[in-house]
């Protein structure tokens, strides 16, 4: 099977219309800022010490200013403008990460499906997380053949309810907002014909800089004045349970700096925090972790997959379902902050699993 990865990268296009990629350069420049030497980040990046100058040469050339700066007693360190065009790739790759991922499972199913003989596929909608994550590559592992795609939790039951995929990822909090989400996809589920597949319990919270400088505690210092804030997109379910839980502490989500400005991943929404962009935002812990943030907890949820009851006993949702019990998997997931696996796996009628109604 093909495997597929995306990378993010900086390209810098001079006068004549001439282009170069920042890839090599920027890799020779996270070396020289940890090594402090050129000659030492030539080495290890497997390169003649003249190679290496004359590459950052002709990227200064371009860009029309010094990459490298030499200070007495502490070799070679970075210009300004070296660290800007390092911190700018970072940015790049950190913010699109859980993008590129989620784009390369989807064209490598897309081009697998082309090659490889006839099979059923695993067709997943699902809102993006890390345990969904784990499941594609897990499964993928195993040379079964995905076709994913990362919507919002609303459209992946919706999509479900058409016939157009065999599992739709949503979650749900726990506690008082949990018959307000549920109701959102309750009109599109049948008790008759879906059941619930459980994946995975987590917890979602405040991303605050590390030693949270700005001393956040909870969701009311939303609404001071001095507080940047990035928000996940309209229809995601992060940002209905985020919309209520503010009503719940009398903050009106209008009124929060940068609620409008949006992110499409909990990993989006971590680098945009660590870049200095914001000072907080919301989403589940391994993000928060993974870029050195502080995660103050707001909610336990559960992540669901939806699936057709008369599905359950052949393929592909037998594999996935065998995968979902498996010790190695769980193993996997609980290795993940803020997860809790203990039910991966366990079917749940409608009614069980979304509560009751509102009213």
């Amino acid at each position: 099977m093909i495997r597929i990865e995306c990378h993010a990268q900086l390209v810098v296009r001079d006068p004549d219309g001439r282009e170069a990629s920042l890839t090599d350069v920027v890799q020779l420049l996270a070396l020289v800022d940890e090594a402090g030497s050129i000659a030492q980040a030539a080495t290890l990046k497997g390169l003649s010490y003249r190679h290496a100058w004359g590459l950052l040469r002709s990227i200064e050339e371009r860009l029309g200013g010094p990459l490298i700066a030499k200070e007495r007693g502490r070799g070679s360190v970075l210009s300004e403008l070296g660290q800007a065009v390092l911190r700018a790739q970072r940015l790049c790759s950190e913010r699109l990460d859980g993008n590129m991922r989620a784009l390369a499972s989807e064209v490598a199913s897309d081009l697998n499906r082309w090659l490889a003989p006839p099979a059923d596929d695993v067709r997943i909608h699902a809102s993006h997380g890390y345990a969904v994550a784990a499941l594609v590559t897990a499964l993928v592992a195993d040379d079964v053949p995905v076709d994913i795609k990362y919507r919002d939790s609303a459209d992946a039951v919706t999509a479900l309810a058409r016939g157009e995929c065999d599992l739709a990822g949503f979650h749900l909090p726990r506690g008082e907002f949990r018959a307000a989400c549920a109701d959102t996809y309750r009109r599109w589920l049948d008790p008759e014909r879906h059941v619930l597949l459980h994946l995975t319990q987590r917890k979602q919270g405040l991303f605050l800089s590390k030693g949270n400088p700005k001393r956040i505690n909870g969701l009311g210092d939303l609404a001071r004045d001095d507080i940047r804030f990035v928000n996940r997109q309209p229809g995601s379910g992060t940002r209905m349970l985020l919309d209520l839980a503010l009503r719940r502490v009398g903050v009106d989500p209008d009124r929060v700096n940068g609620y409008a400005s949006t992110e499409l991943t909990h990993s989006a929404i971590a680098a945009f925090v660590a870049s200095g962009m914001a000072d907080v935002g919301f989403g589940v812990e391994p993000a928060a972790h993974h870029f050195g943030l502080d995660f103050v907890p707001i909610v336990d949820e559960d992540y669901y997959f939806a699936c057709d009851r008369a599905a359950l006993e052949r393929a592909p949702l037998v594999t996935v379902i065998d995968m979902l019990r498996s010790v190695a998997f769980k193993s996997g997931v609980a290795r993940l902050e803020g997860y809790n696996p203990q039910d991966c796996g366990t079917l749940l009628e409608l009614d069980e699993g979304l509560g009751a109604t509102v009213g």
